[in-house]
């Protein structure tokens, strides 16, 4: 193969999509949800056709692999190699066409399925094969991998719904494969014709070796070619068949009409094996699904802040195993009351003991069916949330055999764990006897690779014992293509590397897979291979939750697991930099991907302190979305504090980041002179003239110093307080009123406030949050320690620490335990309350509700990240439903954009507004003329202050606004 400059100059005179030949770049795609790493080529992201054929043609004449990829979520490896990478995600995920009459569509490979669904909609439909990745699935990948879904006993898999494939082959021929195609051109009809005779020749070996259950997706769908020619679809050719024989370009995919609600019963069980029996009687309802959850999944669930109160709502005692059985609303009512019919018929009841123990329970509110359908669709993740060494590892996981055989297939899998002394964790599709099972490994050890290799061998033994699938849902890829000759026997083999042939004769397309595989248990091909080594590292904060080096920095980073559910681009919080930007780069698992990599070597020397780790790093708003949302709990937020106090103490720090650091400590100076600080924004020209020195962009003006900052003598001493406020430097310095609003709605509560000072006649009280945001630890280490020293006498007497600003009085629950760990630090995390939280347990005050009246009849709600990270949104929300005759709106939003000093950075100043155009500013305009809109944090508010003509405030203010005097009360 040419060197990789060649190729990237030739390629680059041809296509217009984005080329990336970087080592840092390949990094971030040579991995996937698999157990793999394979270095690319190279990497592309295609804006047309035309620059697929240009990569094609140039792979073909280089001898350069060509490998297609999607939300890179496969878990057998099919999409990682040694290959130039396309990524279709970014730019090529159009729907060309729309028929809504008659239940059709046709997208470009790229678009994600809940994208598509999102469209359809509105139009009563939906693309029913409901994968638990749709999130970040592509139609492209799920159908490269014959996808399934948790509704596959309804509606099938990828195969029974895709009626087409427009699709490029090796020779750059443009063809389109589907049904009743025949006769489209000579090189066509010759391939179809030489296929059709494949299909007849070996339709008795077909008919002998295929497995005979419903969840079958290993090998190529060659039973497709034993209908005739007249009747065979070579788009079911092509399903499944995981880039390897042609490159797809568009699919016509076949619509169903969308369900109006369901009704779920959760099915409780005393023991998995009793569950895995009743799925066969289970299904005789006739449901749309039934998913299994197990007691290993449940516990880890409770763990993570996500999922925890969703698994106090529908789970009821200590269940070994659970069964989610769906059905439509239509007949809902009636099919739960058989579901609790035929669990008592089963045995099982309420009041039962011991192996009797279970029943149902009912879910019919959408918002709790919701929840759990989020839970169960990231299975898979919560799974990998293990902060261990060993890890859930993905590689006999999705077998499936018939449902009579369920049972005891599980019990034979689980006497070959014990075996090899390890055990197994379980989930997933028990309506077609699919089920997720993953054995606890630590492929770091050659012993343990050894165990994945025999335990592999004996699974694989034992599904074709019960004639079943050993690839029920993910595929081949490098984990099972080896397995195909003991699934199908050599002849079916040589059948498979034939059809291979026939489309790709010289190898172009995603070598390796399906045929011609290598070992599964080649390390070389391992991310963790055996030169893997991480470097030894001096970490600033607390990692010791985690394992490996580093004080467990190293196994922090690792438990990205590639899943990807930080590519969704609407709902929850991350990853708000790559809904602007869809670039894997600015991703939590590109940044993962990228720790991780540097960390071991794998990127050179000094690579953590790079321009390229800076660039990396450069759009993580440290939101903290993925703390809450990533089911594997990767905080990149406090990752980077690491990065980036490791980029200044190598370069030092720029004038920029010094002026937004020590903000704390220069402000009590500044504050004396607002008049002079705020000419910046008033003498035409000086913040174009001083945008360069301080970094800061000229449009948008900045903050305002306040005439008359707030001061801790405004509020009296108290002996023996109720709370404490912690005043933190924005609202301080720059909007006094929140805190002076916020003090009279205490009051009101009949609370008796204090404020905490510092030790000492010293300047105010920081939390150290400007200096973690530039990386200067051991200076905002120094802030957190006067912070702790001076509330440490009111946590002593478990007196509440009240902030109002998120970013401020969270860092105490978060950023401060590691960096000063230790039990001042806990006590003082748990007494740690946002405003908001403290004023929500005034529910049972009456006295105070009595003095609320309506501010206004609509309230717009926006989220602060950080409340949104750090569960603090549900109290809110209780707070706002305290005001009577208000109707509250909550804006469904990620970041605002403005992120602290991000969305004032020259070089930021664009993405943070495109952030704020995609969920915020719109809804903020939208709001009515008497509609007054909320937003805790100083940055939220500024956001939507400079961008609409809304004047947000703080929830203190409005309160404040909402307060009755106190006379009005007694006078009622």
């Amino acid at each position: 193969m040419p060197a990789l400059n060649d190729i990237a100059r030739e390629l680059s005179k041809r296509v217009s999509g984005d080329l990336m030949f970087d080592s840092f770049s390949r990094g971030r795609y040579a991995t996937d949800a698999s157990i793999y790493q394979m270095m690319p080529v190279g990497v592309l992201t295609p804006r047309s056709e035309d620059d697929i054929l240009a990569a094609i043609d140039c792979a073909r004449d280089q001898g350069m692999p060509i490998l297609p990829r999607g939300g890179g979520t496969s878990q057998c490896g099919q999409t990682v190699n040694e290959a130039l990478v396309l990524d279709n995600s970014e730019h090529f995920n159009e729907i060309l066409e729309l028929d809504v009459a008659n239940k059709r569509c046709v997208v470009r490979p790229g678009i994600v399925l809940d994208e598509l669904n999102r469209v359809l909609k509105p139009h009563g439909l939906w693309f029913p094969v409901d994968v638990s990745t749709a999130s970040r699935a592509t139609i492209g990948g799920m159908t490269g991998n014959n996808s399934c879904g948790g509704k596959s006993i309804r509606y099938g898999m990828m195969r029974d719904n895709v009626l087409s494939i427009d699709a490029i082959l090796a020779d750059g021929s443009k063809h389109r494969f589907g049904a009743g195609l025949a006769e489209q051109n000579t090189a066509y009809n010759t391939l179809s014709h030489d296929l059709a005779a494949i299909g007849q020749r070996e339709s008795a070996e077909i008919a002998a070796r295929f497995p005979n259950v419903m969840r079958r997706v290993g090998g190529y769908n060659i039973d497709a070619l034993t209908s005739g020619l007249d009747a065979q679809n070579l788009a079911h050719l092509l399903v499944g068949s995981e880039g390897t024989l042609a490159y797809t370009t568009a699919v016509e995919l076949k619509l169903s009409p969308l369900q109006d609600g369901k009704a779920v019963g959760v099915c409780h069980f005393p023991t998995f094996h009793q569950a895995m029996d009743a799925a066969q009687h289970l299904v005789t309802l006739d449901p749309e699904g039934v998913e299994l959850v197990d007691h290993t999944m449940i516990a880890l669930a409770r763990d993570i802040p996500l999922f925890a109160r969703t698994i106090e709502n529908f789970v009821t005692g200590t269940p070994e195993a659970l069964l989610l059985v769906e059905f439509t609303r239509a007949n809902g009512v009636q099919k739960l009351k058989d579901l609790e019919q035929m669990m008592g018929d089963l045995g099982f009841s309420w009041t039962g003991t011991g192996k009797a123990w279970g029943g149902v329970t009912a879910v019919t509110d959408a918002g709790l069916q919701g929840q759990i359908a989020e839970l169960r669709k990231s299975g898979l993740n919560i799974m990998m949330s293990m902060k261990t060494a060993g890890k859930p590892v993905s590689f006999v996981e999705d077998c499936a055999v018939e449902l009579p055989d369920l049972a005891a297939y599980t019990a034979g899998l689980t006497e070959i764990f014990e075996r090899h002394g390890t055990t197994g964790t379980w989930y997933a599709h028990a309506s077609v006897g699919c089920l997720h099972v993953r054995p606890v490994l630590n492929l770091k050890l050659d012993n343990d690779v050894a165990t994945m290799r025999a335990i592999a061998e004996e699974c694989f033994d034992l599904v074709a014992r019960y004639k079943g699938s050993h690839s029920g849902e993910h595929g081949d890829g490098i984990v099972r293509s080896e397995f195909h000759e003991k699934m199908f026997g050599s002849r079916m083999v040589a059948t498979f590397e034939e059809v291979k042939d026939r489309f790709d004769p010289t190898g172009v397309f995603n070598p390796g897979k399906v045929v011609n595989a290598p070992k599964m248990d080649d390390r070389r091909l391992f991310r963790y291979g055996p030169e893997y080594r991480a470097s030894q590292l001096k970490t600033e904060l607390d990692w010791s939750e985690w394992s490996g080096k580093d004080g467990g920095f190293q196994g922090a980073v690792e438990m990205c697991n590639n899943n990807g559910a930080c590519r969704k681009l609407r709902g929850g919080v991350m990853c708000p930099s790559f809904r602007v930007t869809r670039k894997e780069k600015d991703l939590t698992r590109g940044r993962a991907n990228t720790l991780r990599l540097a960390i071991s070597g794998q990127l050179g020397p000094d690579a953590l302190v790079s321009e390229e780790m800076a660039d990396a790093m450069k759009l993580c708003v440290s939101c903290k979305g993925c703390k809450r949302e990533c089911p594997t709990g990767v905080d990149m937020a406090r990752m980077k504090i690491e990065v980036l106090s490791a980029r200044a103490k190598k370069h030092g720090s720029s004038l920029h980041d010094r002026l937004i650091g020590y903000l704390p400590r220069y402000a009590p100076w500044a504050a004396k002179m607002p008049f002079l600080l705020n000419l910046r924004d008033k003498v035409p020209g000086l913040a174009m003239a001083t945008e360069r020195l301080t970094g800061f962009t000229a449009k948008r003006p900045l903050p305002r110093w306040a005439a008359k900052p707030f001061k801790d003598t405004e509020v009296s001493a108290a002996s023996a307080p109720d709370a404490v406020l912690f005043v933190d430097s924005f609202n301080r310095y720059f909007e006094p009123e929140n805190l002076r609003a916020a003090v009279r709605v205490l009051n009101a509560t009949g609370s008796v406030v204090d404020v905490v000072k510092p030790i000492g006649n010293s300047r105010p009280l920081c939390c150290g949050r400007t200096f973690l945001s530039v990386g200067l630890v051991d200076q905002a280490r120094q802030e957190a320690k006067r912070l702790i020293d001076a509330l440490m006498p009111y946590a002593e007497l478990d007196i509440p620490i009240v902030g109002l600003e998120p970013s401020c009085l969270l860092t105490l629950r978060d950023e401060i335990p590691a960096l000063l760990p230790g039990e001042d630090s806990k006590k003082i995390a748990k007494l740690a309350r946002m405003f908001e939280e403290f004023i929500a347990d005034q529910g049972d005050n009456p006295h105070f509700i009595s003095r609320l009246e309506s501010p206004a009849p609509e309230v717009i709600l926006h989220g602060h990240c950080h409340q949104k990270a750090m569960g603090v949104m549900p109290a809110i929300e209780k707070m706002l439903a305290l005001l009577p005759d208000t109707n509250v709106t909550k804006i469904d939003s990620s970041c605002c954009g403005m992120a602290g000093a991000f969305g004032y950075g020259v070089d930021t100043y664009d993405t943070s507004i495109k952030m704020a155009e995609l969920d915020v500013l719109p809804a903020a305009r939208a709001a009515s003329g008497d509609a007054i809109v909320v937003a805790d944090g100083t940055s939220c508010r500024h956001q939507i202050a400079d961008n609409t003509d809304c004047n947000p405030m703080h929830m203190a203010q409005l309160l404040d606004l909402a307060l009755k005097p106190d006379n009005t009360v007694q006078n009622d």
